[in-house]
């Protein structure tokens, strides 16, 4: 599929103090998305249809406010793309294609527009490991309070979602927790979370043609509206992410292996080198704790079922 994308800028309404605010403090931004042939019908059959099984996720919960209990994996086997939009649209299903660049490039092409025009626009921003995940999730599905290791951005291109973003310190995130779901041992969606955090947290209405990009490790939670929603979202690592994931991974095994406490998250100094030398001494050897991730599939999409699941005899894939 050779799609043109808008040769004008991504991003309509930068302001110059923005720079300023880039990843220390929640930023929402206009963008010209929601009018790409990237994000519809059409485009999103074809990617649903030749994502492989590595490339893709679709999971469902039950109908809850707020947070969900659990989060299922499913898998998608003998339908169109054009039939599974279906379910989506008038199901509790989410999709998540991690890989759309490796179907067509023009996602890859996107992404590096999006980030040059962050990096042309912040002074010193350098960004490296990119990538953008595709997301079509039916009308008013939760995800779950979670957080992301590398540096986020959310984009919504269809429908309407609230976004609520919390402090990225505890008690909303704890040490331990964040030192847990850097080395693998605890998944994004199992952070722990109490009602009374939503008393704190920033709530964004994001409208197709939205943006957002918020502080480092920072836990949110979705909420769709009462319609399709599509959006993505785009991560990347930079110098200054890397050094704080070198000190919170170094940090996991001090406390889990030395019963260690009292542990800085400083990124300077000598204690930092040392952590650092720790960090690559684990990661790159049998040391490492981190594993691959495996997941338990129990469903598949069917647009013949209630809600456009159906159970199927459970089998387990890593990636």
């Amino acid at each position: 599929m050779n799609m043109h994308l808008m040769t004008d800028q991504i991003i309509t309404d930068w302001q110059p103090h923005y720079e300023r605010l880039f990843g220390k403090f929640s930023l929402e931004l206009s963008h010209r998305l929601a009018a790409s042939p990237l994000f519809s019908d059409d485009a999103l059959a074809m990617l649903i249809e030749k994502s492989p099984r590595d490339a893709y996720h679709v999971n469902y919960s039950q109908k809850t406010p707020g947070n969900p209990p659990k989060r299922r994996e499913g898998e998608i086997k003998g339908l169109s793309g054009r039939d599974v939009l279906d379910v989506v649209k008038n199901g509790n299903i989410w999709i998540n294609i991690v890989k759309p660049a490796a179907v067509d490039p023009a996602y890859g092409k996107l992404l590096d527009e999006v980030y040059g025009e962050f990096e042309a626009r912040v002074p010193g921003f350098t960004s490296y490991k990119r990538n953008l995940t595709l997301l079509i999730s039916s009308p008013n599905v939760s995800v779950k309070y979670h957080s992301d290791v590398p540096g986020q951005s959310l984009w919504q291109v269809r429908g309407t979602k609230t976004l609520y973003v919390y402090p990225n310190s505890a008690p909303f995130i704890s040490q331990p927790a964040l030192e847990k779901l850097i080395l693998g041992q605890l998944r994004e969606t199992d952070m722990p979370y109490e009602p009374w955090f939503d008393d704190y947290a920033e709530v964004h209405t994001l409208d197709a043609g939205k943006m957002i990009h918020w502080p480092l490790n920072g836990p949110h939670r979705v909420v769709n509206g009462d319609m399709l929603n599509v959006s993505f979202t785009t991560e990347h690592w930079t110098n200054e992410l890397r050094r704080h994931y070198a000190v919170n991974y170094a940090n996991g095994i001090l406390r889990s292996r030395a019963k260690l406490s009292h542990l800085s998250q400083q990124v300077t100094g000598l204690s930092y080198y040392a952590k650092l030398a720790l960090a690559g001494a684990v990661k790159f050897t049998p040391l490492n704790p981190q594993r691959q991730k495996v997941y338990t599939v129990d469903f598949c999409v069917d647009p013949a079922a209630p809600e456009g699941v159906r159970d199927i005899e459970s089998y387990q894939f890593a990636k």
